[in-house]
């Protein structure tokens, strides 16, 4: 019985003494953070501006009636090409002819009253006249003398408002004749009728009343893609940008086109909603858009904003924020649970936070420790960003893990570096 006690019992110290080694290793483990990292280099970073829209025509134009008549003839189809100049529409005349008709038939009774009107006014003028020479020789009175330049004055009057109401209805002719004419509608640009609304019978409205479109005239050889770019991104934007342009039924191919318009008001959209947008449209001219592009295809573009050839940059995971009370240095412990004094000859580093109360920083590796350096950036990518100020090419930086360097990696700690990347290019 006193042996197997003597066994169980060093069963149980042994049990105990691996516990304790575990936890040990543990705590010590515990110490130092796994981080992945790689050396500072110098590549090409691109900033782009991402925005979605539709292809449209650079050229096109909306054919409405001017005047409210039914669609008598048309002479065209969805699809079809027209040069300058083709008859495409013709409304009913009827109403308009007569109404030419009426005009003249009234412009010739006013001018044959004015023509009165002037004989009227030359004899008054001529009966002043003699009744003036008489009056001279004391022939004839004062008052009768005033009676016929009075009349000679009103029927100078009569025969001026007769001028008038023949050039009202010179003008009344002129008008009736113009909406005559615009029962014809003819193509004012070559191109191809890539919408059509209306059918013979229908009856077109005048835009004096609304816009009521019969059709539309586009020019396929030139395209553009109108997107919509958020406000923030606005001010990026240059005329004269180049963008790659990705169109959803056409998702193998990628076009390439210039900023040709930028829009000087913004288009808000979801007023007054959790949802409110406010963008800019913006018309990119595309280059290569041969034959398959159509009006009203869905597209979306990356607008290059700036390019350096050569920048100082890292991986945009690599730069996170810190509060300057989060950043106080601290003494470091290595991997075994070493304690490292921080050094207390070196001067403890200034960090300005910005507006926010925020401190911009990438993790360099020094002595397999952690420290802090704050940066100032620049443009970015998609992947990196460039790095202004802050950390030299050759550094050793922090690429991972996300949590490590988002929440968990403090500054001045000891690390245990996972995996060594080779140098960018």
């Amino acid at each position: 019985m006193s042996r197997k006690k003597i066994i169980i019992a060093s069963i149980v110290v042994a049990i105990i003494i691996i516990v304790i080694a575990v936890l040990s290793l543990k705590k010590n483990g515990a110490e130092a953070t796994v981080v992945e990292t790689q050396k500072v280099g110098r590549l090409k970073i691109v900033e782009t501006v991402t925005a979605t829209g539709r292809i449209q025509p650079k050229t096109q134009v909306n054919i409405s009636a001017d005047v409210a008549a039914k669609i008598i003839e048309l002479n065209v189809e969805e699809g079809d090409w027209v040069e300058r100049g083709t008859l495409l529409v013709q409304l009913d005349r009827e109403r308009f002819t007569a109404a030419v008709e009426q005009a003249e038939a009234n412009l010739r009774s006013i001018e044959a009253n004015a023509q009165l009107a002037k004989e009227n006014k030359l004899k008054t003028e001529k009966d002043y006249q003699r009744t003036k020479e008489l009056f001279s020789r004391n022939l004839e009175s004062q008052a009768i003398l005033d009676q016929t330049y009075s009349a000679a004055q009103v029927e100078k009057a009569r025969y001026q408002s007769a001028l008038e109401l023949v050039e009202q209805a010179r003008a009344a002719l002129k008008q009736a004749k113009d909406d005559l004419s615009k029962t014809t509608i003819y193509a004012p640009m070559a191109g191809t009728i890539s919408k059509l609304n209306k059918e013979v019978g229908e009856i077109a409205l005048g835009s004096q009343f609304q816009e009521d479109v019969i059709m539309v005239i586009s020019d396929l050889s030139e395209m553009e893609a109108l997107v919509n770019v958020d406000e923030n991104d606005i001010v990026s934007v240059s005329l004269g940008d180049s963008a790659a342009i990705e169109v959803d039924a056409l998702p193998e191919r990628i076009f390439h086109g210039t900023v040709s318009e930028i829009a000087s008001s913004a288009t808000i959209s979801g007023q007054g909603t959790t949802e409110q947008k406010t963008e800019f449209e913006v018309k990119i001219t595309v280059h290569d858009a041969g034959e398959e592009l159509r009006p009203g295809m869905t597209a979306s573009s990356d607008v290059v904003t700036e390019i350096r050839e050569d920048a100082l940059g890292v991986p945009i995971q690599c730069v996170t924020v810190r509060t300057p009370e989060q950043l106080k240095r601290k003494s470091a412990k290595s991997g075994n649970g070493e304690a490292i004094a921080a050094d207390s000859s070196a001067s403890e580093p200034k960090f300005v936070p910005d507006k926010d109360g925020f401190v911009q920083v990438v993790f360099i590796i020094e002595n397999r420790t952690a420290k802090a350096h704050q940066v100032k950036t620049g443009v970015q990518s998609e992947t990196h960003i460039e790095i202004l100020d802050g950390i030299a090419e050759g550094d050793e930086i922090v690429t991972g893990s996300f949590r490590a360097i988002s929440q968990t990696l403090e500054n001045n700690v000891a690390v245990t570096v996972k995996k060594q990347d080779k140098q960018q290019s």
